[in-house]
């Protein structure tokens, strides 16, 4: 089926890249679209069948070097591939998005040799996942200072405490990579440390979270770490430069979660064009005819073309290394506000039909609320945003 967006998409990007972005559409309407409602009535997640699939179509493995068994492709291909999933089901193109954006990244911007070796591969081909274990029930937006600690163990290793939660993939991870403070008294940004935890260690205790009505079919749980021990080698990154390693991997992360908006966004112009122009009232002619409805329509459009336009082109600024952190925010926090804006206009113009689970838009216009919030909250990022506007005063700045 070919989306309005589709051609926007194929004049921003390469064509082999577009040709993938097509690959991954065909499987998502193949053997996800006809599933989304079946697992939401039973209240499933998204089940192994269709995680073996994307992991079969190399979903997982997309950014991961050809020498750990990957694809070596880019972040574009990782936000094509959410754009294409995300087109009909934001939980399910968060789960192989969150293994990359959030479990892979890390250990490939800071692992050493011996640990990129260890799980590389595993992980490239869908064996296994990495959590990020960042939110914690007392911190969210104050991500810099964790609330889990890790604390030095005499004769060698740390002991790790705390909980983790709204850690998204929680289920099927086999690792949580932890974000954890290591030394209270350093300078802000060096006070914490990054391990890398086996889930299945003694301690570690993993609850999903229950009564969700965001990203159904995606897991969230939280990971509680009660004296769990690890070893040195288990410090991903330098010791108390966790910071950097977290703020490194959330810049990525929030392309993609813009990329889920601008997918609800694309489904919803989708929809509603269709529905103005089969939908017959007054006189027996369509609703498109009128001049309110256009305008939402033309809205939707513009805001579409606007925002892929913009997430590209950050997008290859990533890849080459020279996008600034707070592009990744700005652009997160235009398409998620601006498909939060729109989608419920869309379904205003569909009337009831719109709220029946078959229909799609209650969906996306429910998971739209997670990329206001995911990768930091847009309250946040715009403390971040707002900094090289006004430097002068930027230590003032609250």
């Amino acid at each position: 089926m070919r989306r309005y967006m589709d051609a926007y998409l194929e004049h921003l990007v390469e064509a082999v890249h577009f040709e993938f972005y097509e690959n991954v559409c065909d499987f998502a309407e193949r053997t996800i679209a006809p599933r989304l409602v079946s697992w939401e009535r039973e209240h499933r997640l998204v089940d192994d069948t269709a995680l073996a699939a994307m992991a079969e179509l190399g979903l997982f493995g997309l950014t991961v070097e050809e020498r750990f068994g990957g694809a070596g492709g880019k972040q574009l291909d990782l936000v094509l591939m959410g754009l294409a999933l995300g087109y009909y089901s934001q939980s399910v193109a968060i789960t192989p998005g969150a293994a990359s954006s959030l479990g892979i990244k890390p250990l490939q911007l800071a692992g050493n040799e011996a640990q990129k070796q260890a799980h590389l591969h595993d992980l490239a081909q869908g064996k296994r996942m990495f959590a990020f274990g960042l939110t914690e029930p007392g911190r969210g937006s104050d991500a810099a200072n964790p609330q889990v600690t890790a604390t030095k163990v005499k004769g060698g290793g740390w002991r790790i405490r705390g909980e983790k939660c709204w850690t998204t993939n929680a289920r099927w991870a086999s690792h949580v990579v932890v974000h954890a403070l290591t030394d209270p008294g350093g300078a802000p940004g060096h006070r914490s440390t990054c391990f890398i935890v086996p889930k299945d260690l003694p301690n570690v205790a993993y609850h999903e979270m229950a009564g969700k009505q965001v990203w159904k079919l995606s897991s969230t749980g939280s990971i509680a770490f009660d004296d769990v021990v690890v070893g040195e080698d288990a410090i991903l990154g330098e010791l108390n430069e966790g910071f950097k390693v977290m703020v490194g991997t959330l810049n990525g992360g929030r392309l993609f979660v813009a990329g889920l908006a601008l997918a609800s966004l694309a489904f919803a112009l989708d929809k509603a064009r269709t529905y103005t122009q089969e939908r017959i009232q007054f006189d027996d002619k369509p609703i498109g005819r009128f001049q309110r409805i256009q305008d939402v329509l033309i809205d939707m459009d513009i805001a579409l073309e606007q925002g892929l336009t913009w997430l590209v082109n950050v997008t290859k600024q990533y890849d080459a290394g020279r996008m600034g952190r707070e592009s990744a925010a700005k652009v997160k926090v235009e398409c998620s506000r601006r498909a939060s804006e729109l989608v419920p206009l869309a379904m205003e113009i569909c009337g009831g039909a719109a709220c029946i689970d078959e229909f799609g838009l209650i969906r996306h216009h429910d998971d739209l609320f997670v990329t206001r919030v995911g990768e930091g909250s847009n309250f946040a990022l715009k403390g971040l945003i707002v900094r090289p506007l006004i430097p002068d005063i930027r230590d003032l700045l609250q």
